[in-house]
């Protein structure tokens, strides 16, 4: 114990092992926070949702937060409906079942840049006569704009962009602009608008509800991309899943891959031939082209990644390295002296051999872990990660696949990248100076 703390106390004295433990510290907090948060069914059903869950996100918006360092503001989103009472509702009823809902919201549009779409999801109750729905925009400078007059049934949903009668009256190309630009001008007219919708019900029981939703340029603290998807979700799941498998896939490929060398060593003769003899074979093979493959033609999933991963990486010039270290360990006087007093092999191995090498295999497992992180990434990023998991990978692959770059989409790519890129350092930093207090060559006196 007193060993750990002292170990501690030396690993605090590098500035570097401190930035990387923060790192690694906030990453393990996502991660748990993004579990527990997100459970995994529920993440796996908004990846995959599609226009149903994120119909309230526009399109390739740029996070929110850009606004902050532009002098030109981009018009954000938002979403309101009659049930959270945002959008004031007043019923009043008629003679022989007819009842009037009138329906108003008022915003304040201060942005300097159009919104890419207006929309209203409409729901009614009814048992043979539809409702009757009549829209109307009040413009900062008074003008009364009639947008359109329609039925709806249960569910009714009304794009502002795509109503030809209202792009004829407004005698524009572009619906959205000509709402938000005053007759004279064509740059977005800022102040208060007001949307005004009166329903018209037919039954006494029939009732009627709306959703407004206006497609800003940006959204919400990482952006959408192309299937309007918020990319928090996969930017926080790709944290547990990246450190997950590089944990994982470093303690097997570690620990194992000293375990085979402590039993070639000892044993000698024919087991430490073959176990060198696969081990150089091994070194020949093409890890990510056999990756690939198995991709390929066996199955994308993330599990499957993983136990190839490991087994391939087992058998690598660690061993070799391990071997070195203990044929000279084996020599030592208290292996002499377990020997005397009878202790077995596997006794040996497990409680002599192998615990004079864990001050080495700490920093290795450590600096190894950002390997196999890129590796999982760039698995993905080539269209074989695991096809369900939203992860860093994947935003990448999404992104290069719809040209992100090439149309200014920057942020689609360089979050995961920024997070990859922090990941592999606070590991590798702090890998650093966990070799440089626990390795004997490298200990400062």
């Amino acid at each position: 114990m007193n060993t750990l703390r002292n170990s501690f106390k030396k690993l605090l004295q590098y500035p570097s092992a401190i930035a990387g433990l923060l790192v690694v510290f906030v990453l393990v907090a996502v991660a748990v926070y993004t579990v527990i948060a997100i459970p995994y069914s529920e993440a796996v059903r908004m990846w995959r949702g599609g226009e149903d869950v994120w119909y309230q996100n526009p399109r390739f918006a740029p996070p929110a937060w850009i606004n902050y360092f532009s002098s030109k503001k981009y018009s954000e989103s938002f979403a309101v409906n009659t049930s959270d009472g945002l959008i004031e509702k007043k019923v009043i009823p008629g003679d022989n079942g007819l009842s009037t809902v009138e329906m108003t919201y008022a915003f304040d549009f201060s942005y300097d840049f159009f919104p890419q779409e207006m929309l209203f999801y409409f729901t009614s109750t009814f048992d043979e006569k539809q409702p009757f729905v009549s829209i109307e925009l009040l413009t900062p400078d008074d003008r009364k704009i009639r947008i359109a007059n329609f039925a709806i049934g249960n569910e009714f949903t009304y794009r502002f962009s795509q109503d030809e009668k209202l792009r004829a009256k407004l005698r524009a190309e572009d619906v959205i602009p000509a709402l938000f630009t005053a007759p004279d001008g064509d740059t977005p007219l800022k102040g208060k608008y007001q949307l005004l919708i009166t329903g018209t019900t037919f039954e006494p029981a029939s009732t009627m509800d709306a959703e407004f939703v206006l497609h800003g340029q940006v959204f919400g603290l990482a952006g959408t991309d192309h299937e309007r998807r918020d990319l928090t979700l996969p930017l926080l799941w790709g944290v547990p899943v990246a450190l997950a498998f590089g944990l994982i896939a470093s303690m097997g490929t570690s620990i194992l891959t000293m375990i085979i060398a402590a039993i070639g060593a000892w044993y000698a003769g024919w087991v430490d031939e073959l176990i060198q003899r696969i081990t150089e074979v091994n070194l020949v093979l093409p890890l990510l082209a056999i990756l690939i493959m198995i991709g390929t033609f066996y199955s994308r999933s993330i599990w499957v990644i993983l136990g190839a991963t490991i087994l391939l990486n087992i058998f690598t010039g660690a061993i070799k390295g391990y071997r070195a270290i203990f044929l000279q360990v084996k020599e030592s006087m208290y292996i002499e002296a377990a020997r005397a007093y009878g202790a077995s092999s596997s006794r040996i191995i497990f409680l002599y051999l192998i615990p004079r090498m864990i001050p080495l295999l700490i920093p290795s497992l450590v600096q190894s872990i950002p390997a196999f992180v890129f590796l999982e990434a760039s698995l993905a990023v080539i269209g074989l990660g695991d096809p369900v998991l939203p992860t860093w990978g994947k935003i990448i692959q999404d992104a290069q696949s719809n040209g992100a770059l090439y149309k200014g989409y920057y942020y689609w790519v360089l979050e995961p990248a920024v997070l990859l890129m922090i990941t592999g350092l606070g590991f590798a930093v702090l890998g650093f100076a966990l070799d440089r207090v626990f390795n004997p060559k490298l200990r400062e006196t």
